[in-house]
C-alpha cells in the first residue's frame, strides 16, 4: 500500500461512536494495549438472557459530569482486563463503528469507569487497521472535532435508535399493560412490568432509590405510570421518587395527582380558561339551594369527587331529586360536585387520547341505552369520529393544564362550544385502539423514544472549565 493512502493517527485524535450517539471524544491511541476500552458509568445489564444488552451513561466531556450521553448495546462477551499498573477488572465487551474524518470500521470496547483519565476513549492496537500509521511524537493528525456537538440541537438529532429498558407501573394483566409490554418488545425494547404498591423507596439526598422485592431497581430510561385510582397517593409518591432520581415519566406525579383530584381539576381547568360544564361545590347542608341556582336549572349531575368509570354519578331530573341526593351524599360524608346537564349532549361524549403536543386519536362513545353516561366499562360503545379543530385544541390546552403527555381527554359536544368533562392521566388502550384503528401504543413509543434522547447542556462561562 503507498505512503499516500495511510491514515496518520498520533498519540491522541478526535473520532466519533455514532452507534452510541457520540459524534466527540477525544481519544488516546496506545499499541501497547490490546483492546480499546470507553469511560463508562451506571453499567447495567438488561433484556434477555439469549441476546443481553448492557445500558450505560458517557460523560464525553472530561471535567463536566453534566454532560451525560445514555447508550445501550448488544454484549458480545465478557472479557477480564489488565491495566498497565497491573489491576484486572472484568469487563463488558461491545461492538460500534468508529468514524475519523471520512473513514469508518467497525471494533470491539470495553467498558469501564475512565474518570480520572484525561481522554475518555482509548484506542487499542486490535482497534488500528493495517492502513494507520502511529506518529507518536504528534496529537491530532485527523481533523480536529468540538465539543460544541453536545451544547447545540445536533446532539438530539445524532443520537440512535436505541434499545431501552422501560418499566410500566401497574398492578394488572389488562389490555393496556400487555399492549405496552408487546409493543416495546417488538421495537427491541426492555419492557419490565412493576407493581407499583410493592416498591419502596430509599428518601436521601445523596443517592434516593426504588426498591423492589428486595433489590434495587435498575436505571429506567423511561417510566410509563399506571396508577390505579384506589392508590393514587402511594402510586404518586413512587413516580415522584423515580423523578428524583432522573428518571423521564411519562406522566409526573403532580399531573396524576391534579388529574384525580376531580375538584382540583375543575379549578385548574378554570384557571386555564378551559370549557367545561358549570360546576359548584359546597360543605354545609345549608348551602344546597344556593349550590343548585349556581349551577342551573334541573335535570343536574351530582358527582362524587372519587368517582371513576361513571360510578358515583347520578343525574337528578328535578330540583327535588337534586336535594334528596345531595342530603344523601352528605349523609355519607361524601364530597361532590354539582353540574349543569349537557342536554344537547344526548348521552355521548368524545374521548381525545393525546400523546405529547397531539392528538393522536378519538372517539365517539355513546350511553347503553336509558343511561346517560358513556363510559365503556358501563356498557357504552365507541366509534372513531372526526373532531373539530376547536375540540382537538381544546383537548390539547386541558392536557398541558395537567402537563401530561398521555391523557384521555373526555369532552362533550354543547351549543356554546366543547366542555371538558375530565381529564385522565391512565386512559385505557383497548376502547381507543379499536375504535380508531390506531396502534396508540406505538405512537407513545414514539413519544417516549423522542424525549429520551440526550438534551444539549449549556456551555459554562470561558475559563470555568478546562476542556470544556
Amino acid at each position: 500500500m503507498a505512503d499516500d493512502n495511510l491514515i496518520r493517527f498520533g498519540w491522541e485524535e478526535w473520532v466519533a461512536l455514532p452507534d452510541l450517539g457520540l459524534p466527540a471524544l477525544r481519544a488516546k491511541v496506545d499499541t501497547g494495549a490490546r483492546t480499546s476500552a470507553l469511560h463508562a458509568w451506571d453499567i447495567e445489564t438488561f433484556g434477555p438472557v439469549s441476546k443481553p444488552r448492557v445500558r450505560f451513561t458517557v460523560h464525553p466531556i472530561p471535567g463536566r459530569e453534566d454532560v451525560v450521553i445514555p447508550c445501550s448495546a448488544v454484549i458480545l462477551d465478557r472479557r477480564t482486563v489488565t491495566s498497565s499498573n497491573g489491576e484486572s477488572e472484568s469487563r463488558y465487551v461491545i461492538a460500534s463503528t468508529l468514524r475519523v474524518a471520512d473513514h469508518s470500521w467497525r471494533i470491539e470496547l470495553t467498558l469501564t469507569n475512565r474518570a480520572t483519565m484525561a481522554s475518555r476513549m482509548l484506542l487499542g492496537r486490535e482497534a488500528l487497521k493495517d492502513h494507520i500509521t502511529i506518529v507518536a511524537t504528534d496529537r491530532f493528525c485527523q481533523p480536529e472535532l468540538s465539543y460544541d456537538v453536545y451544547h447545540s440541537t445536533h446532539v438530539r438529532k445524532l443520537a440512535p435508535n436505541r434499545a431501552l429498558r422501560i418499566a410500566v407501573l401497574s398492578r394488572e394483566d389488562n389490555y393496556s399493560t400487555r399492549r405496552l409490554v408487546e409493543e416495546g418488545e417488538a421495537r427491541g425494547h426492555s419492557v419490565e412490568v412493576v407493581d407499583t404498591t410493592r416498591c419502596y423507596m430509599a428518601i436521601n439526598a445523596l443517592s434516593p432509590e426504588v426498591h423492589y422485592d428486595g433489590k434495587r431497581l435498575p436505571r429506567y430510561d423511561a417510566v410509563i405510570p399506571r396508577i390505579g385510582a384506589s392508590i393514587t397517593p402511594y402510586g404518586a409518591a413512587v413516580v415522584r421518587q423515580f423523578e428524583t432520581i432522573g428518571t423521564f415519566c411519562i406522566n409526573g406525579s403532580e399531573g396524576i395527582v391534579a388529574s384525580r383530584d376531580k375538584l382540583y381539576a375543575h379549578q385548574l381547568m378554570a384557571r386555564h380558561r378551559i370549557g367545561m360544564p358549570n360546576t359548584a361545590f359546597a360543605s354545609s347542608p345549608k348551602d344546597t339551594d344556593s349550590l343548585i341556582k349556581l349551577v342551573g336549572t334541573a335535570p343536574l349531575i351530582v358527582k362524587l369527587l372519587e368517582s371513576t368509570q361513571g360510578k358515583g354519578v347520578v343525574l337528578a331530573e328535578t330540583k327535588k331529586a337534586a336535594q334528596s341526593v345531595i342530603d344523601a351524599f352528605r349523609g355519607l360524608r361524601a364530597n361532590f360536585l354539582v353540574q349543569d346537564f349537557v342536554k344537547e349532549a344526548a348521552g355521548e361524549d368524545i374521548r381525545c387520547l393525546v400523546v405529547g403536543n397531539k392528538v393522536v386519536a378519538s372517539m365517539k362513545r355513546t350511553g347503553a341505552e336509558g343511561d346517560f353516561r358513556s363510559n365503556l366499562h358501563r356498557g357504552g360503545t365507541a366509534q372513531r369520529v372526526r373532531i373539530t379543530r376547536t375540540e382537538r385544541e381544546t383537548a390539547l390546552k386541558a392536557a398541558r393544564a395537567f402537563n401530561l403527555n398521555l391523557a384521555g381527554v373526555d369532552l362533550l359536544r354543547s351549543e356554546t362550544g366543547p366542555k371538558v368533562l375530565e381529564v385522565n392521566s391512565s386512559p385505557g388502550l383497548e376502547g381507543i385502539e379499536t375504535a380508531s384503528g390506531k396502534n396508540v401504543a406505538g405512537l407513545l413509543y414514539d413519544e417516549i423514544e423522542r424525549r429520551v434522547r440526550p438534551a444539549p447542556v449549556r456551555r459554562r462561562r470561558a475559563g470555568a472549565q478546562a476542556g470544556d
